[in-house]
């Protein structure tokens, strides 16, 4: 697979910044959720399978990149015992014609399926991606796509953030 490392720096990057902060509970604070209590290594296979089902959702052929997980701090908690994962993966349609398709069908799948859709329209870079950023507060989750169209070749940019895990009474956090 052929990608711009600074794409997906770029991307990282801003779907950490504007995830960080999300709004995954009720009330109108950025307050992070609790996710529960984990290891890193099982609290990252449960991303895994979030991606794994947004990807069903996309409902278009294409490839997915083979990303792992990431395990990155909780703001102002303590960083041996808590912890959020992030997974950040790439979709390529078979078509580039299919990427507005896949775009749509995630714009209105994503509601069925527990998502919130907290923010949707273009980026303010020169290309103007398209950007959508939901929340599931079932699955202590967000998701931010980017759909860059102008990129060759063009794809969705995901990236899936947990809320914030503590771990088992007597362990630390794994980082990878």
């Amino acid at each position: 697979m052929k990608t711009k490392p600074s794409t997906l720096v770029l991307a990282l990057s801003l779907a950490l910044t504007t995830l960080t902060g999300c709004s995954m509970t009720d009330d109108s604070s950025d307050e992070v959720p609790f996710a529960g209590t984990s290891t890193s290594s099982h609290a990252a296979d449960a991303m895994e399978k979030v991606s794994s089902s947004i990807y069903d959702l996309i409902g278009v052929k294409g490839k997915a990149s083979d990303s792992q997980p990431g395990v990155m701090d909780c703001s102002d908690k303590d960083t041996k015992t808590y912890f959020r994962i992030f997974h950040p993966w790439s979709f390529y349609p078979a078509s580039a014609s299919d990427l507005d398709i896949a775009m749509e069908r995630l714009k209105t799948e994503l509601p069925k399926h527990g998502w919130k859709i907290v923010a949707y329209g273009p980026d303010t870079s020169k290309n103007k991606n398209i950007n959508l950023v939901a929340d599931n507060d079932k699955k202590k989750s967000s998701v931010k796509i980017i759909k860059m169209a102008k990129d060759d070749p063009p794809m969705l940019s995901l990236t899936v953030v947990s809320g914030c895990y503590k771990v088992p009474d007597g362990q630390e956090v794994e980082r990878f």
